[in-house]
């Protein structure tokens, strides 16, 4: 009689748990990286171990709490105006996290609207709106961020109308190609057939399927804005004194580097840590809308 040896190849191979499985399937890298930012946008005023915008200059340069001469009330030290850098880092999270999202919001609203028009209508106005498109996207974002900044004059609200200008064109190209491709399909023909107005078929039949596209492009836009806001602060043609911002604290802190290294250093790991979130974030929610992308 002979035996039969069972090898490990022979044996069923089943869906193991491992981290690499969960990294995959969950966002949790993406979550831990934006959870924090949410959280002090939101509910930032709790969490203020001090006032971000009190002077206190008998407390200047003070280092972090895990160095020597650091104290545990100002757990990441404080700036060269005494001013706690716990605190500015949630109040900089809160006016981020507001200048991204309605930023983000808003060109979306502008760039799928014109970029559906596009795509639906064809024609002359497919020409006009994707020859604007072309034009705009051919100036640097960070430039023509500048020079909007420069003209309308600093404030949020300022800032958000130029992250708004310079984004929408990113969705417009993306939706109008989309929306070319989904005006052939069958359910649109169908549409057309009983009657439906133009309109109603770009509402309730396309949009609802540009819905996936657009949750990505925000995504990634979120990480962008914030990089663009920071970047046209630190130039000084963002915001200004007393407001707080990321961007602001890095330009202030720069003179400091030898000495007082964490006054900056904290504000540029917090925009690296929320840029780097929402690109992973984009990235996870890509694969997942796409089948074709989909690995699980």
């Amino acid at each position: 009689m002979s035996q039969t040896v069972k090898t490990e190849q022979d044996q069923p191979i089943g869906k193991t748990f491992s981290f690499m499985f969960v990294f995959k399937r969950y966002p949790i890298i993406p979550a831990l990286c934006l959870l924090p930012v949410i959280i002090c946008g939101i509910f930032g005023p709790l969490f203020y171990p001090h006032d971000p915008t009190m002077m206190n200059l008998g407390s200047a340069l003070k280092p972090p709490a895990f160095l020597p001469g650091g104290e545990f009330s100002y757990f990441l030290g404080t700036d060269h105006m005494g001013r706690d850098l716990l605190s500015r880092l949630i109040e900089g999270a809160r006016i981020s996290l507001l200048i991204s999202v309605f930023g983000v919001l808003l060109s979306g609203l502008i760039g799928c609207s014109l970029g559906m028009l596009a795509g639906y209508m064809g024609g002359k106005a497919d020409e006009v709106i994707m020859r604007v498109v072309d034009a705009q996207m051919s100036i640097p974002a960070i430039l023509l961020t500048i020079l909007l900044a420069a003209a309308l004059g600093v404030g949020v609200t300022t800032i958000i109308v130029a992250i708004s200008v310079v984004f929408w064109t990113g969705y417009a190209r993306v939706i109008r190609g989309e929306t070319v491709s989904l005006k052939q399909r069958e359910f649109v023909v169908l549409a057309k057939v009983t009657g439906c107005s133009k309109a109603r078929i770009l509402i309730r039949h396309i949009f609802p399927n540009l819905i996936s596209t657009i949750t990505v492009l925000a995504t990634l836009q979120l990480g962008r804005a914030i990089l663009i806001e920071a970047s046209i602060t630190f130039l000084g043609v963002g915001l200004q004194p007393p407001d707080t911002a990321w961007g602001l604290m890095i330009s202030e802190g720069r003179m400091y580097m030898a000495t007082a290294w964490w006054i900056p250093t904290f504000a540029g790991l917090a925009i690296m840590a929320t840029v780097l979130g929402s690109n992973l974030m984009g990235d996870w929610l890509r694969d997942k809308f796409d089948p074709k992308l989909r690995q699980l």
